[in-house]
């Protein structure tokens, strides 16, 4: 004679919900993060993250030639290329996810550019804020540690120019300074709120937003 299936308990019951629960809440969670990915390589629609040294966004994208040199010279394996996804005029041209991987403006991308749609930038230039300019950090002061009592200061680390583009107030709350961001996207790639507190918006240079 079959046995009658057991009933889970009340408590097991329990169990099982609160799994299914938190793999709902991690599955949520990574989908955020690859939507924040598409948002970082993507702002406004036809923006990407582009390399240091990259010129107006419509003579880039005419001036590029789809070579990957800048892929292959970068050091820090960061670069990416617009995919078929992308629009029709961006395909092939290179762009940088800051979460996944971020730029250490080594400028060995640019240096090599056969086509001049990256400029070349020296990477010992005492004022690389002038020279650079992949975009602007943007805090969310609602999500991030430190300005939620739990000290922080990581992105402030992560900085290559830390003192001047970002540098910590009291209990390591970060300060944003506009004019020192070059956009490289270390400080984004190093927040380790999920989804990411402090994020690179790219540089509009010459896109209408």
């Amino acid at each position: 004679m079959d046995e009658e299936p057991r009933q889970p308990n009340r408590r097991e019951a329990l169990k099982s919900a609160a799994v299914v629960s938190a793999l709902a809440a991690f599955t949520r969670l990574r989908l955020g993060e690859a939507e924040s990915h598409v948002e970082a390589a993507t702002a406004g629609g036809t923006r990407y993250l582009r390399p240091p040294g990259a010129i107006d966004e419509a003579e880039f994208v005419r001036r590029c030639i789809r070579c990957h040199k800048c892929g292959e010279n970068c050091t820090n394996s960061c670069i990416r290329f617009v995919g078929p996804e992308g629009p029709p005029e961006a395909r092939g041209t290179p762009y940088i996810v800051p979460r996944e991987k971020a730029c250490i403006l080594c400028s060995k991308c640019n240096n090599g550019c056969p086509s001049g749609a990256l400029r070349p930038v020296d990477p010992e230039h005492p004022r690389i804020w002038e020279a650079v300019d992949m975009g602007r950090a943007h805090l969310d002061e609602n999500i991030c540690h430190s300005f939620l009592g739990y000290i922080c200061g990581i992105c402030v680390r992560a900085c290559p120019l830390a003192g001047k583009a970002l540098r910590a107030d009291l209990w390591e709350k970060p300060i944003l300074d506009p004019d020192y961001c070059v956009g490289c996207g270390l400080c984004e790639q190093a927040c380790v709120h999920m989804p990411q507190a402090i994020r690179v918006r790219p540089a509009a240079r010459g896109v209408e937003t």
